[in-house]
């Protein structure tokens, strides 16, 4: 493929793929009574459980107000609780309830379902070198937005 072909279709594509992922992933997680973005909430605290509720919202980049409605609607589902924090109360700390592990157990098998399916007709090879190639592109990306907010900074501070 030419370099102008790729300059043409790269950013589009990305951003086509990323929604037609998230729409599928929205209707297949329906199944099991459950948004995108309540699994993805409910995997961020399966993986850090305890975070703060406010660090939740930062790394999801999302708008607190946004992400309470997420969590009032997980907590109502028993899935979560939040619990105060003991050396700040008015910090909510977030953990899971035994009551979201079947769902987690559902979900992860959802994943691999979609990935497969993503996958389709792709070597495992070729998977794994698109990842890694996907991670580079992310480190790129990351990197050429920290040199522009160090630059910023050298013009403000100098």
């Amino acid at each position: 493929m030419a370099r102008g072909s790729v300059d043409m279709n790269f950013l589009f594509t990305l951003g086509e793929l990323q929604r037609l992922v998230r729409a599928y992933a929205d209707r297949q997680a329906s199944r099991y009574g459950i948004t995108r973005a309540q699994w993805a909430v409910l995997a961020k605290i399966e993986r850090f459980e305890g975070m703060k509720q406010t660090e939740l919202a930062e790394q999801m980049e999302m708008q607190p107000i946004t992400l309470t409605r997420l969590i009032d609607r997980l907590c109502d589902n028993g899935w979560i609780e939040r619990r105060s924090d003991d050396s700040d109360r008015r910090v909510n700390r977030l953990y899971l309830r035994k009551a979201a592990k079947p769902l987690l157990t559902k979900l992860a098998g959802l994943k691999s379902e979609l990935t497969a399916t993503a996958l389709e007709g792709i070597t495992p090879s070729d998977a794994n070198r698109l990842l890694g190639q996907l991670e580079t592109i992310k480190e790129n990306v990351r990197n050429a937005i920290q040199e522009q907010e160090d630059a910023r900074k050298e013009q403000r501070y100098g």
